[in-house]
């Protein structure tokens, strides 16, 4: 699966930074006691999903937060049909209470690879298409959305990984799209980043995050 995102997250760095900032200030206020943080990021192929996450671990608080893990769902989508299974993962093993963790898939050849585990005591960033439904959730700290044109997402998916991404876009396209008729995570989102524009983090959608 190729990988999702650009360096800058489609925005100088300065307001790269004030959006990680923004949405580790947002966790640590919707954090319910010592209870762990999880941070779910979604939004469709292209539009810097990885990139924010690894930014986001980059600069994690540890000294208020802890430690943190990070789940890329590139790594858990089951082949180029696989976002719904991926989206199912989350919700049952990845977040799950007891004995959370997800099998890997093998891209090179196009079979289930190793187990992961994760400590269900301790912070996790999941990023990925899919990675927002209902149940995944009701079991969330914070929730983002990332937005971005689909000429630029696009543009910027193929000009990375054209030769093993360009026969597949539209199979993905077609299951992202599914996933909005069905799960709806702009709606669920806390917080949206809209990638194609300068300014900081829109929190008004969702209606939870100020």
């Amino acid at each position: 699966m190729p990988e999702d995102g650009a360096a800058d997250v489609g925005r100088p760095d300065a307001d790269a930074r004030r959006v990680v900032v923004d949405l580790l200030t947002r966790a640590q206020e919707a954090r319910v006691g010592q209870d762990r943080v999880v941070l779910l990021i979604d939004g469709r192929s292209g539009s810097g999903k990885t990139t924010l996450a690894r930014r986001l671990v980059a600069a994690w608080p540890v000294d208020r937060l802890g430690p943190v893990q990070f789940v890329h769902l590139d790594d858990v989508y089951p082949g180029w049909h696989g976002l719904e299974a991926a989206s199912r993962v989350v919700e049952s093993t990845i977040l799950a209470a007891a004995d959370p963790g997800w099998t890997t898939w093998d891209w090179e050849h196009g079979v289930p690879g190793e187990r992961r585990t994760l400590d269900p005591d301790v912070s996790v960033v999941v990023e990925g298409a899919g990675a927002l439904t209902r149940a995944s959730s009701a079991l969330a700290t914070l929730r983002v959305w990332l937005e971005l044109d689909d000429e630029t997402r696009r543009a910027r998916a193929l000009r990375r990984d054209g030769a093993t991404y360009e026969p597949w876009w539209d199979v993905w396209a077609e299951q992202e799209e599914r996933h909005l008729t069905i799960d709806g995570p702009r709606g669920l989102a806390d917080v949206v980043v809209d990638v194609g524009r300068g300014d900081s983090v829109d929190g008004s959608v969702g209606g939870s995050a100020g």
